[in-house]
């Protein structure tokens, strides 16, 4: 029987570099992708970034008890709590601590108009959709997600942010809904016994005819 020859345009010998190169660079770029992916800087519980101004929550929100929604105001009616723009912060600064060199990139910033640049701590990714409102309003507290923020010198992450984390909460919401008029106040509930608490969520889970979604296409959009 005769022999089949298959010849293959000369072309063709430019593919084996590139499946080479593929090959070898492909793994390398997989590795960095996962390690990026669990950093601190994407996921993990207790990233704390140095900030440009050293502002502190535990001051602020704690011992003087700036409501949240006076800074990040437009956390009851946006997907996004806004980080407050400059003047807000000068409201009080143009005669609160004025010649402090800590708040010399606030200073720059009103004069120029230039917004500071703060270092976002909790950092969704983009395939995740996540409506501040939505909770908020229904009575979640921002204690829920951000932990005794009221307490912290410099803010970190306090939750895994993951998926599963997500799913616990919507899967059995009580122990993490309150009066929607006390989302703001931190330290409610924290002498209170499981039971009460348990109790306390479900009468405004009902109240507010809360059934959290499980469906994928509510946080994948």
């Amino acid at each position: 029987m005769g022999r089949f020859q298959y010849t293959f345009p000369k072309w063709t010998n430019l593919i084996l570099p590139m499946v080479i190169i593929v090959g070898m660079t492909a793994p390398l770029y997989v590795a960095f992708m996962v390690a990026w992916g669990f950093s601190p800087t994407t996921t993990d519980v207790g990233y704390m970034p140095t900030q440009p101004v050293p502002f502190s929550h535990r001051v602020h929100a704690g011992e003087l008890g700036i409501d949240c929604r006076y800074c990040h105001n437009t956390v009851e009616y946006a997907a996004v709590a806004a980080i407050p723009p400059t003047a807000t912060c000068m409201n009080c600064h143009v005669q609160i601590h004025p010649e402090s060199d800590k708040l010399a990139p606030l200073h720059e910033s009103y004069q120029t108009g230039m917004p500071v640049e703060w270092i976002k701590v909790h950092d969704m990714p983009d395939y995740a959709y996540f409506d501040h409102s939505a909770h908020v309003t229904r009575g979640v507290s921002c204690v829920e997600c951000h932990g005794r923020i009221d307490t912290m010198e410099t803010v970190y992450q306090h939750e895994r942010l993951s998926m599963g984390w997500c799913l616990e909460c919507h899967r059995d919401p009580a122990p993490h809904v309150r009066n929607p008029d006390l989302v703001t106040q931190l330290e409610w509930g924290w002498d209170m016994g499981a039971a009460e608490r348990l109790a306390e969520g479900a009468h405004w889970l009902s109240a507010n005819h809360l059934n959290p979604s499980q469906d994928c296409s509510t946080c994948h959009r």
